[in-house]
Formats: structure tokens, C-alpha cells, sequence
């Protein structure tokens, strides 16, 4: 059994944790209620280079994962390489990526990598310049990283200015339309292997409306996509990339998360982010079946070539958050939570949960994953729902159409 340490707290740390349970023993910082029943959970800061290496020490850890975002930035990965631990995850360099939206559009400018035109803006003056010439719908990104909440998408000029004041430096670019999808790549600094691609959604109403969240649910295949998608995303998005990365002397080793819109005009990319995404993995991971451990740990010691083709369960998979009320601005917490027993159609994640005593309560804005998996993607929905339809959770709300392709 591999020895593997998972740093993280949330939703996408439980479905990582889920798909690398049965083939290591694992250890986690500092995990979730759900994740303390799949392995033992350390009260160390994710995001501590020196904790971090001291923990990988004290359990022997054959390889570490770098869930969020944060650690990454901070240098985590770095530290962990030094000290000659496998490590899953980007450098702070390489993080930079998601790190810095005005970085990843001059990697992507200098790789030929399709996305949408944009300014980087620091003073107000400039934002509304970059408003007026690319006028409604307004799209302003904040540089750094702002746990999911840092773009804003209006037609509001006022409401886009006004987020633009707050950010320092910020982003703005054209409007992007058409279906988006999601296209997660296990890199090695050379070879990318994709995973399925997913859908999500960000709004946090039926029917896409209200505000942009981190995602209210996602599924995935996507019965719809063109012929050729991912290949075509491969070739055009993720290789030139890590080329680039290669280029600039900073090589991407860890998961790269290309967000994309099918636009009137082709392929473009909305965004990077440099670890997994949820709800997205929690879909995705769902109908892996090709050990995960084992995909990591090649990544991680660059032998991806090495690895024969990923295998896949047939069917779909859906997964349907339930926020707690507020989100995504200030969300209602401590709320009291009572959960179905999993079944191996349907289970909960574990995203923003604590334990008081013997009771779940919740504690942060996305607090629960419903995944369902099915023969199809109707069959998948039906299994989420009715699965959700059993959580105890007053405090809670969710979209009723999650895993209708929009």
C-alpha cells in the first residue's frame, strides 16, 4: 500500500480521498468529517511549507497531494520536492498560473493559446477604459487568488467598476459566449493525460441566475460535446501551455484545470487553475476506474508515458451542492445536518462540515456534494436527487436543475 498524504479541508479533498482510499493508507491536513473515515486527519496548516514537511516526515509519506490552491502558491510543493518527497502539485512558480490571471494570459499569449482579449488594469482610470471598450456583459477578474469569488460577471458597468476598485489589480477581458466546459490534465512536465470532461454551474439559481459562485453542481460526460473535444483541447490548450512552462524553465507538474467556452468562434479559454476544481472532480473522479494513487505517483516522479490508457466505468455522474443560505456572500453557519447512509448509486462529499459532539454542522458556503451516478445522465440526476432528498439540513439550498446541459 502507497503511504499518501492529502493536504486539504473541502469538498474536493473528500473526492480525492475517496478515489485514492482503496489503494493507500492515507493521511490528511487537516481534513473533514468525511475525510476522517477514510484515513487519519492532522491538525497541521496546509499551507505551512516547514508543518507540512514535518508531517510527510512523521508518517513516511510516499507521496503527497496538494489539494487547494493556496498551499500551492505559498510554496508547499517546493519545500516538499527539496526534502525528496513525491509531490502531486505545481510550484509556486508553476502556481502562478492560477496565482496571477495577468501571468496566465502572457503564458497563453506566448503559447498561442486561444482566449479571450483583456486588459490588466491597477488604477480606475484604466478599468473604465477597459470597460467601455469591451462593453456588456462586463467581465473583471481579480488578479490573486480570491477563493472563488474574485470575478464578476454583469452588465451592471457600476457593479463591474465598483469590484474592479476593490480588487487592486484586476483583469478584464471580452465576453466569452457559449456552453462551457471543463477538461482536468495530469501533467508531468512533459505529458498531459485528460480526464472526462465536466460541466458545471456557477450561478447560484435554477436557470443560471443570481451571483457567480464556486459552482453549484456539475456532471459529466458530456453526451453533447463535438466530436474530437478533448483531443482538440490537448493539442491547443494543455501541450502548448506546458511547452511554455517548460520554455520559461518552470515545468507544470500536477493537475492543470482549463476552463473553456465553445464559442461562435471557436475554442477559447476562460480561465487556469492549477489543482482540482469542484464540484467538477467530485463527478469526474466518480466514474474513474483506474486507480488514482497510481496516476498521481507517475505524474509525480514523470512517468505518465509510462502509464497505459485511463479506464472508465460507463454511464454519467452528477453532483448537486447544497449551500448554505447566503452563499455566496455571508453563509448561515452551524446549522445541524442529518445524513443518508451512502449507497453505490449515491453518497455525500464532505465540503464545508465539522463535527459538535456527535452531530455534523456546517461551516462554510458550500456544504455538502450529492454525487449520483447512473446509466445515463437522467439516470444520474434521479440518483443525486433522491439521494439529496434525504439530507436533514434546514439551513440549506440547491438547484433543482443541475446536470441539464446549458
Amino acid at each position: 500500500m502507497t503511504t499518501v498524504l492529502l493536504l486539504g479541508s473541502g469538498g474536493r479533498e473528500h473526492a480525492l480521498g475517496r478515489a485514492l482510499a482503496p489503494d493507500s493508507t492515507l493521511h490528511v491536513a487537516p481534513g473533514n468529517p468525511g475525510l476522517a473515515g477514510l484515513g487519519t486527519c492532522h491538525d497541521v496548516d496546509a499551507s505551512d511549507p516547514d508543518a507540512v514537511v514535518t508531517l510527510a516526515h512523521e508518517v513516511a509519506a510516499d507521496l503527497v497531494v496538494i489539494g487547494p490552491e493556496a498551499p500551492l502558491v505559498a510554496g508547499v510543493a517546493d519545500a516538499l520536492r527539496e526534502a525528496g518527497f513525491p509531490c502531486f502539485g505545481p510550484s509556486a512558480e508553476a502556481a502562478r498560473l492560477e496565482g496571477s490571471k495577468a501571468f496566465a494570459k502572457q503564458v497563453m499569449e506566448a503559447a498561442g493559446v486561444p482566449t479571450a482579449t483583456a486588459r490588466v488594469c491597477t488604477t480606475a482610470d484604466e478599468a473604465e477604459a477597459a470597460l467601455d471598450e469591451f462593453g456588456a456583459p462586463h467581465v473583471v477578474k481579480n488578479d490573486g487568488l480570491a477563493a472563488g469569488k474574485g470575478v464578476v460577471v454583469t452588465s451592471d458597468r457600476a457593479a463591474a467598476l465598483a469590484h474592479a476598485k476593490t480588487c487592486g489589480t484586476v483583469v478584464i477581458e471580452e465576453y466569452l459566449d457559449g456552453p462551457e466546459v471543463s477538461l482536468f490534465a495530469i501533467c508531468d512536465g512533459v505529458t498531459a493525460v485528460p480526464l472526462l470532461p465536466a460541466q458545471d454551474f456557477k450561478r447560484a439559481g435554477d436557470g443560471d441566475t443570481g451571483p457567480n459562485t464556486g459552482g453549484m453542481g456539475a456532471y459529466c460526460p458530456l453526451p453533447w460535446a463535438p466530436e474530437g473535444l478533448v483531443d482538440q483541447i490537448m493539442a491547443e490548450v494543455i501541450q502548448p501551455t506546458l511547452a511554455e512552462m517548460r520554455r520559461r524553465g518552470t515545468p507544470f507538474v500536477g493537475l492543470l484545470y482549463a476552463g473553456l467556452a465553445l464559442t461562435g468562434r471557436g475554442l477559447r479559454v476562460v480561465e487556469f487553475n492549477v489543482r482540482f476544481g469542484d464540484p467538477e472532480t467530485q463527478a469526474v473522479l466518480a466514474l474513474l476506474e483506474t486507480p488514482l494513487v497510481d496516476v498521481l505517483a507517475a505524474a509525480a516522479r514523470g512517468e505518465l508515458a509510462t502509464l497505459p490508457p485511463l479506464s472508465w466505468r460507463d454511464g454519467a455522474a452528477v453532483v448537486v451542492v447544497e449551500a448554505a443560505e447566503g452563499y455566496p456572500g455571508t453563509p448561515t453557519a452551524g446549522g445541524t445536518i442529518a445524513l443518508p447512509a451512502d449507497t453505490e448509486q449515491a453518497w455525500t462529499v464532505h465540503a464545508g462540515t465539522r463535527m459538535e459532539g456527535e452531530q455534523f454542522v456546517a461551516s462554510g458556503g458550500r456544504v455538502l456534494g450529492i454525487v449520483g451516478l447512473g446509466e445515463d445522465l437522467e439516470a444520474a440526476r434521479t440518483q443525486a436527487y433522491a439521494h439529496l432528498a434525504q439530507v436533514d439540513y434546514a439551513d440549506g439550498f440547491h438547484r433543482s436543475d443541475i446536470g441539464v446541459p446549458h
